[in-house]
């Protein structure tokens, strides 16, 4: 009887044990949580989605109309106005991210943007200029630029003056935050390379492969807070329906081609792996994975539930369906009569129109996915953007 009872006593008191050592750490890690992060900087890895003017610095400037409904002029971004990026330093009290190519009037003191449109995660063997041509900035490169930009910015910081006051700081490296929005170009490349849906999914493991290699390298280089967007339903977006159009029977509700945004899916479920599997070998990475297909998908299915309109359709463009054609761009002119006549127009109300040239989304859609995005409602885990400093336990 008196043994049953010890047994009991000690049964109980493990317990109780358990139950305080498990309340003090949920304690801990809710106090932990409710900290909001401090980051000093932003340093994006990218594709046109997220980029404020390196390719524009690299091979000439986007020209009018872009940035005429925030900037008033052309500012390096392939849209009316701003990008998801720049609505998220602002949120986060940072001044737009100036892009590591653009060495004209640039401030780097809180970060530094190596995204460029066009850029892949796998180096691609075309020229720019060319159908199908991509960024030679593929993410590796731009890796390789950030390595550098990070020893050379200490290097000329310790001179101080000038460089002290538009470079970052040391620890600006480990604190800040490392945003990531690319793959949506290497999934494009293989319609323009003509491969079916299956030879496009064949080749995304290796893409992820390398998508990971270089998250470890910046995890090595300091970095420890990581914002990794997946790939928009690209199966939606003007310019692929119009140079790679699908049977009648492979279009879904909204208009979009089918076998296109199933790729788009396949990539995003592998990417989701790969965030999985570096939390594992990343011991101290915050990697937040942000589910932006599922955003645009809804606004572009449901555009009048969220104050759209012509969610297929591009803004600034010309003739066919889709308001794009591929040789007459946005903002293209042609002449006529001896004299040159702007052709590739914008639309009267581009606040209300989800796409801008037929290839990237206009400022007002930008916003609205940003503003549905940074709570963490799409979020794995479902932290907010200020949060997204600490590890998820």
């Amino acid at each position: 009887m008196n043994m049953n009872m010890n047994m009991n006593m000690n049964t109980k008191s493990r317990l109780i044990t358990l139950w305080v050592v498990l309340y003090f750490c949920s304690i801990t890690n809710s106090l932990a949580a409710s900290k909001q992060c401090h980051f000093p900087a932003i340093f994006n890895f990218g594709d046109s989605n997220s980029d404020t003017g390196g390719l524009s610095a690299a091979f000439g400037q986007a020209g009018p109309p872009h940035g005429e409904s925030y900037f008033h002029h052309p500012a390096g971004r392939y849209c009316d106005g701003r990008l998801i990026v720049d609505f998220l330093a602002k949120k986060l009290g940072l001044p737009y991210l100036s892009a590591f190519l653009d060495s004209v009037g640039s401030n780097y003191s809180h970060g530094a943007n190596f995204a460029t449109a066009g850029s892949t995660i796998r180096p691609q063997n075309t020229t720019l200029h060319q159908t199908g041509g991509f960024s030679p900035f593929s993410l590796d490169v731009q890796f390789n630029q950030f390595s550098d930009f990070q020893r050379r910015t200490q290097f000329f910081h310790n001179k101080g003056g000038v460089y002290k006051t538009l470079l970052p700081k040391a620890e600006d490296f480990s604190q800040a935050l490392y945003t990531f929005d690319i793959g949506q170009n290497d999934l494009a490349s293989g319609y323009f390379h003509n491969m079916s849906t299956d030879q496009v999914k064949a080749y995304v493991p290796d893409v992820l492969a390398q998508f990971k290699n270089v998250i470890k390298y910046v995890y090595n280089h300091g970095g420890r807070s990581f914002w990794v967007h997946n790939t928009g339903p690209v199966g939606c977006l003007p310019y692929i329906m119009d140079l790679h159009p699908v049977k009648p029977s492979l279009v879904d509700k909204a208009g979009c081609a089918t076998p296109y945004n199933e790729v788009a899916k396949f990539f995003n479920s592998k990417l989701k792996e790969v965030v999985v599997q570096l939390r594992k070998e990343l011991p101290l990475a915050a990697i937040t994975y942000v589910d932006v297909y599922s955003v645009k998908y809804s606004l572009i299915s449901q555009p009048k539930k969220h104050g759209f309109e012509e969610p297929l359709r591009a803004c600034c463009g010309h003739g066919g369906k889709y308001n794009y054609n591929l040789h007459i761009g946005c903002g293209a002119k042609i002449k006529a009569h001896g004299k040159e006549i702007l052709v590739g127009k914008p639309c009267k109300d581009p606040s209300v129109w989800v796409n801008w040239d037929g290839v990237h989304y206009t400022q007002a859609a930008n916003k609205w996915v940003f503003d549905q995005i940074f709570d963490g409602s799409f979020s794995d885990p479902p932290i907010p953007l200020n949060m997204a400093c600490h590890k998820h336990l």
